[in-house]
């Protein structure tokens, strides 16, 4: 059975939705297990660390082994790592299984992307901005389910135990479908053996050939940089609002909720906007407006005019990771796992990020911290191409 459109997009969802969840509980996640700001960005990056290890060589193999194979144990990985977060009791098992977590992300939800990506090669940014929106609408919904189990005085623990339960229904439903990758080989297993291994380093190969290759670096850059306005200052935000901004935790959520909000609304914008706007030329222009605006949002005092900066700058970085990843698999036609393997050799890189800014934060102070994700937008606005690539075609 192929694979439908709508299963690949509700992984992401579950992806995103677990993630939008941890980060409005991140206040809650530290005051119950007493946590520094040096282990929080050590659970922020040494996760992408191990994930930028193991994901290259799961991406290879999704091109030329068995990818429904890999989907699956993936996500059994998944659901066992959400189970031990929500019993995690101490920082060391806590970060147990957010190591767990993002390489078994990769194979689940990572191998979901490239599939998705071979389905309708010509239509790379209309489906990325697709399996983005999906990935908005579970960053909106978290929050608000973590807000509902604690209203219920179930606690944060809840969502990530409940969670592992949906996966498990998923993957129940999910065995009897084809996730793409190459068809079984015909022979005697040691043929079958030796045409895998030859396979694996021709793709090995492959994929160091394109990190050599000038227009994939500037696309694997850009997505770096351009994650400091978006994931990484969303794994911030909660904190900053609390310890800076010195607001209650409710309002500290109802950040979170307006960010995500916003980004849902801008994602949903984005797919039409996609249709008759060259996303190079869009980028550009809202990574101009962005650096403006998240300039105000840090130095604006009230509250009311934190939060309208917020929604603005939650709905003018619509795209950057669907426009940016869309050009990075169009540059790589045709392999769309050698695509996802140097975005994760690369994802090393970006790994270090949220540690040393946690360093920044424990040392120089959150304010100075928040600062440095400025350089997002300005990463952008001096690495984007003047002129429209092949890949930067308005869609149908």
């Amino acid at each position: 059975m192929r694979p439908t459109t709508e299963l690949l997009l509700l992984i992401e969802f579950l992806d995103e939705f677990i993630y939008g969840a941890r980060e409005a509980a991140w206040p809650l996640i530290r005051a119950d297990l007493g946590l520094t700001y040096v282990q929080i960005g050590m659970l922020l990056g040494l996760p992408g660390i191990i994930s930028g290890l193991t994901e290259p060589v799961l991406g290879i193999l999704g091109d030329i082994w068995k990818r429904r194979v890999l989907v699956l144990g993936g996500g059994a990985v998944f659901a066992l790592s959400l189970l031990l977060t929500g019993l995690s009791r101490t920082y060391v098992w806590l970060l147990l299984s957010f190591v767990l977590l993002s390489p078994a992300s990769g194979a689940f939800v990572g191998l979901s992307q490239a599939t998705l990506m071979d389905v309708a090669p010509q239509r790379h940014e209309r489906n990325m901005a697709r399996w983005t929106f999906a990935g908005s609408l579970g960053v909106v919904l978290g929050p608000a389910v973590l807000a509902g189990c604690l209203a219920l005085a179930l606690g944060w623990r809840a969502i990530f135990i409940g969670a592992a339960v949906v996966t498990t229904v998923m993957l129940l439903l999910a065995r009897r479908i084809a996730f793409g990758g190459p068809q079984s080989a015909v022979g005697s297993s040691d043929e079958a053996a030796g045409s895998e291994i030859t396979a694996f380093w021709d793709g090995l190969w492959a994929a160091l050939r394109a990190l050599c290759r000038r227009d994939v670096l500037r696309w694997l850059l850009l997505l770096q940089f351009s994650d400091l306005m978006l994931d990484v200052l969303l794994g911030y935000l909660a904190l900053y609002f609390v310890d800076v901004a010195q607001v209650t935790l409710t309002r500290a959520s109802t950040a979170v909720a307006v960010w995500t909000g916003a980004g849902l609304l801008g994602d949903f914008l984005i797919m039409r906007l996609l249709t008759r706007v060259s996303g190079l030329r869009y980028l550009r222009i809202s990574a101009a407006v962005e650096l403006l605006l998240f300039c105000g949002f840090l130095l604006i005092s009230a509250f009311a005019g934190k939060l309208l900066l917020l929604a603005l700058l939650g709905l003018f970085n619509a795209g950057w990771y669907s426009i940016l990843k869309a050009q990075l698999y169009s540059s790589l036609p045709g392999q769309s796992g050698v695509a996802m393997a140097v975005s994760n050799v690369f994802g090393l890189f970006g790994s270090l990020i949220p540690l040393g800014l946690g360093f920044v934060a424990e040392t120089a102070g959150l304010p100075v911290m928040m600062w440095l994700l400025g350089v997002g937008p300005l990463a952008l606005l001096a690495g984007l191409p003047r002129e429209p690539s092949p890949a930067d075609t308005v869609g149908p």
